[in-house]
C-alpha cells in the first residue's frame, strides 16, 4: 500500500481509501500510516451495526492537508471557535444517535477486543473460503492461500446458472445473499465479519454446496434447465401450499432444503423477478439522431 501510494504521489496523483468496513483493520494498521490522502470509515458497520443489517448509517471522512481543497461542503460550521469543512451532505452530524452505540461498543470491547474482532472476522471469511474452494473457485488469494475478511466465490464456469439463480435459491435456505456481482461479475462476495457463529458459518457452506451440486446437475442437463429448482426460486409460501404443484422436483426440496430449514425458514412473499437490466448495461438519455436532420 505504501509502495503504491508513493507511485500515485510521485506523478502528481491522489489516492483515495475505501474504508467503508474496517473489520479487517481494527487493531491491526491505521489507514493514515497507509499513505492515503482521502479515506471515508463507516463507523456503523465496523464498530456496531452487522455488515447489511438495516438501520442507520454514520461514517466520516479523513483528508490529509493537501486534499482539503477538493473538499467541497454544503455547510458551514465552527468547531471550537474554528472554521470547519462541514458536510458533504446535507446533515452536518449524520445520524448521530447511533455514536451511542459506537462508544458503548469501543468501551465494553476496548482496543484488545476489537483487534480481537477485527482477527475473527478474518478468520471466519477464511473458513468460509477453505470449506468452499473444492466446489467454488475464490478469487485473490494472497501469497499464502488466504484472504482477507471477505472472500469472492467465482461462479462464471456455470453458463446455465446464474449468480442470481444462487442468490435467489439462498433464500430458500433462509439465507439473504451476500453482495453479488461486485466487484467482479459473475461472483459472489461473502463477508461473514466477526458476528456470525461456527454453526452459522457452517450452515451456510453446507447450502452453497448443496446449491452448487444442484448446479452441476442443471449444467449436465440431468434436469431441466429451464425449470429447476435453482431457476424457480425462491419458493413462495404460496406456491408450496397450493393445491396445484407442477413443478419436477418435490415441495419439501423446494422450501425446506435442509433439516434446519424447518426453524430458520420464513414464507417467501414473492418470486423473483425479472434481473433488473442493471448497471452493466448504459442507456443513453439524449435525444435521437432524427432530432439532428
Amino acid at each position: 500500500m505504501k509502495d503504491i501510494c508513493a507511485i500515485v504521489h510521485e506523478h502528481g496523483g491522489q489516492v483515495y481509501m475505501d474504508g467503508a468496513n474496517m473489520n479487517a483493520q481494527v487493531g491491526l494498521c491505521r489507514p493514515g500510516d497507509l499513505g492515503a490522502d482521502v479515506c471515508h470509515l463507516n463507523l456503523h458497520k465496523t464498530f456496531c451495526i452487522p455488515h447489511a443489517a438495516a438501520g442507520q448509517a454514520w461514517g466520516r471522512s479523513a483528508w490529509r492537508s493537501i486534499s482539503r481543497r477538493f473538499c467541497r461542503s454544503t455547510l458551514s460550521l465552527e468547531l471550537a471557535g474554528k472554521p470547519a469543512a462541514g458536510a458533504v451532505a446535507a446533515a452536518p452530524w449524520g445520524s448521530a444517535s447511533i455514536l451511542a452505540d459506537l462508544v458503548d461498543v469501543y468501551r465494553i470491547d476496548g482496543p484488545d477486543g476489537l483487534k480481537e474482532a477485527t482477527e475473527v472476522a478474518i478468520l471466519n471469511a477464511n473458513y468460509i473460503a477453505k470449506r468452499l474452494e473444492n466446489h467454488y473457485p475464490v478469487l485473490y488469494k494472497g501469497a499464502h492461500g488466504r484472504v482477507a475478511h471477505e472472500c469472492i466465490l467465482d461462479l462464471r464456469a456455470f453458463k446455465s446458472v446464474t449468480v442470481e439463480d444462487v442468490a435467489k435459491r439462498l433464500m430458500d435456505y433462509g439465507f439473504h445473499a451476500p453482495t453479488i456481482s461486485w466487484p467482479v461479475p459473475g461472483t459472489m462476495m461473502i463477508e461473514p465479519t466477526e458476528s456470525e457463529s461456527r454453526g452459522e458459518l457452517d450452515r451456510f457452506c453446507d447450502a452453497m454446496i448443496a446449491i452448487h451440486a444442484r448446479s452441476k446437475a442443471v449444467e449436465s442437463g440431468r434436469v431441466d434447465r429451464t425449470n429447476n429448482v435453482l431457476k424457480n426460486a425462491p419458493h413462495t409460501a404460496e406456491a408450496v401450499i397450493s393445491d396445484k404443484w407442477d413443478r419436477p422436483y418435490p415441495r419439501e426440496q423446494a422450501a425446506y432444503p435442509a433439516p434446519c430449514c424447518g426453524i430458520t425458514n420464513f414464507g417467501r412473499p414473492s418470486r423473483a423477478s425479472t434481473t433488473v437490466f442493471g448497471d452493466r448495461n448504459l442507456v443513453c438519455s439524449c435525444v435521437g439522431m432524427e432530432a439532428y436532420k
